[in-house]
């Protein structure tokens, strides 16, 4: 099993991400993850999926940018991936995006997982440009869209979202083809029964990265996946699951490991409660890493 651990914000207090990432690598995380949400609209009519109530946590209007912090991350480790948990690709120009990625890709070596999400807001998608209704669809696009980028010399697409003729972006991604792609989606708290988030996964990512689900729907969920990734004539072990937001239990995490997953993400908390302040991370994330670790 690989650990990740996800690097906390605080409202108005800045996290010391390089010394909570080069923290993380000795301790033997794998990989360090962030989330993301460029704004959050003042007056919305989406629940939050995360809360009993579907009321917003205020954290949410204080997440760092994702590549921002990563870079950061990036600069004071060697080894430890960078994920995003999950970058919305459905709020961002693929051309842009594109850049990004191979970018930090580049300069890191190598160590970029890009986990993708379409939004779950609709106030949000809709503000940033997005096709709210349609929205996996449009982000089906701008993966296709990156992957010719990051691949070809001489990159062009023409799709219903997007639509330019053949340009040059460099540099390329260490990872080749290029950086895996995490399709986010699905969990306890979403319909799966149609498959829709594993099909994705399945034909057009590198793996699933679901929130809010338990080691009997991981279970099956690989099984649709070997299944799903054969049709599509692919092997499915190179389409991996990561368990994002997992809880701080080892007995459950080897359940999922049972089940079919290969990494799971945890945050720097302890007894469900988020860190208070970030000279709590470290100690905290020292104490993660002894709890969960086998």
């Amino acid at each position: 099993m690989k650990f990740g651990v996800t690097i906390p914000y605080f409202i108005g207090v800045p996290t010391d991400v390089p010394a909570v990432a080069k923290r993380a690598e000795e301790l033997g995380f794998e990989s360090a993850w962030i989330s993301e949400h460029p704004v959050i609209p003042t007056v919305t009519t989406t629940p939050h999926p995360g809360a009993d109530d579907g009321s917003f946590s205020e954290s949410l209007y204080h997440m760092l940018d994702p590549f921002v912090t990563l870079s950061m991350a990036a600069a004071a480790t060697k080894t430890l991936k960078l994920g995003t948990g999950i970058c919305l690709v459905t709020e961002r120009n693929p051309l842009v995006l594109a850049k990004e990625v191979a970018t930090l890709d580049f300069l890191s070596g190598g160590r970029v997982i890009l986990g993708i999400g379409a939004g779950i807001f609709e106030e949000e998608v809709q503000i940033m440009g997005g096709d709210f209704p349609h929205r996996w669809t449009q982000a089906r696009e701008c993966i296709e869209a990156m992957k010719e980028l990051w691949t070809k010399d001489d990159a062009e697409y023409h799709g219903k979202y997007y639509d330019f003729p053949q340009v040059k972006m460099f540099p390329k991604p260490v990872q080749k083809p290029h950086p895996p792609v995490l399709v986010g989606g699905g969990g306890n708290r979403e319909v799966t029964s149609k498959n829709r988030h594993l099909r994705r996964a399945a034909t057009w990512g590198d793996g699933w990265i679901p929130y809010w689900i338990n080691p009997d729907q991981i279970k099956d969920a690989r099984a649709t996946l070997d299944q799903l990734a054969s049709e599509a004539g692919r092997d499915p072990k190179s389409v991996q699951i990561t368990i994002f937001g997992c809880p701080p239990e080892r007995d459950l995490i080897k359940q999922f490991e049972d089940a079919g997953a290969v990494r799971v993400c945890c945050g720097p908390q302890r007894q469900g409660a988020r860190t208070e302040s970030p000279d709590q991370v470290i100690p905290y994330m020292e104490t993660l890493a002894e709890e969960i670790m086998y």
